[in-house]
């Protein structure tokens, strides 16, 4: 269930944040995106499940009514966070200018950008494997991050067939297929660095493991499409 309980508002009254916080609502996109930042790493440390809006209110020093008068309920705000972290890594993707550079080099900037990102992100990596372990059930949900990915695939196939027109990459790929590969790859590095540094022994946080690995996962993409 929810933790909030609605209340029925008085007929002709339109809903007001609680007095309490009006000193807070001069910018309400301001303390939005503060809740929003504040909820991100509380959802991603602890889940779905593990957050508490408690936390969440004491954080951002509003409260559980103010939340809810932004966001609707837990699960609203955790939808809310899951698009806004989609839309920050789909912004900055389209900031790339993939068109303007030859294929091959276009695909090892974007293999590499979706690398760091992921590095340097890794509250984002612990909320797509939250949503994960909730079978994908609350993105579902959310018309607007399926729409942000369109553009995100269409840079690949606009990418991937220039590459070929070239004779630089080899036909047959798809390109959902190619964001598969280039996403786990990427992902791997940051969500299993604490086991597979364990089980094998290995510094994942070194900046010399950092830089071999993320140049081992730029070359297998390159070559794995690459024509010859």
């Amino acid at each position: 269930m929810n933790e909030l309980v609605h209340k029925r508002r008085p007929a002709g009254r339109s809903a007001k944040p609680p007095a309490k916080e009006t000193t807070r609502t001069n910018d309400p996109e301001r303390t939005r995106a503060n809740i929003l930042e504040v909820a991100a790493a509380e959802f991603g440390e602890k889940g779905l499940a593990g957050a508490r809006i408690d936390e969440i209110a004491a954080a951002t020093r509003t409260s559980k009514r103010m939340i809810y008068y932004y966001f609707g309920s837990k699960e609203g705000l955790y939808l809310a966070v899951l698009e806004e972290s989609y839309r920050k890594v789909r912004d900055i993707e389209a900031e790339l200018h993939l068109q303007d550079l030859a294929p091959e080099q276009a695909l090892r900037r974007l293999v590499a950008f979706t690398f760091d990102h992921h590095l340097t992100h890794e509250n984002y990596i612990r909320l797509v494997m939250s949503e994960n372990i909730n079978r994908g059930q609350y993105i579902a949900q959310s018309r607007h991050i399926q729409e942000l990915n369109v553009p995100a695939i269409a840079a690949i196939r606009q990418l991937y067939q220039r590459g070929v027109k070239a004779g630089v990459f080899r036909p047959g790929l798809d390109p959902v297929d190619i964001h598969a590969s280039i996403s786990a790859l990427s992902f791997f590095n940051v969500s299993n660095r604490h086991t597979f540094g364990v089980i094998f022994k290995l510094d994942t946080r070194s900046p010399a493991y950092i830089a071999r690995r993320r140049e081992n996962v730029i070359e297998m993409i390159v070559r794995f499409m690459r024509a010859d």
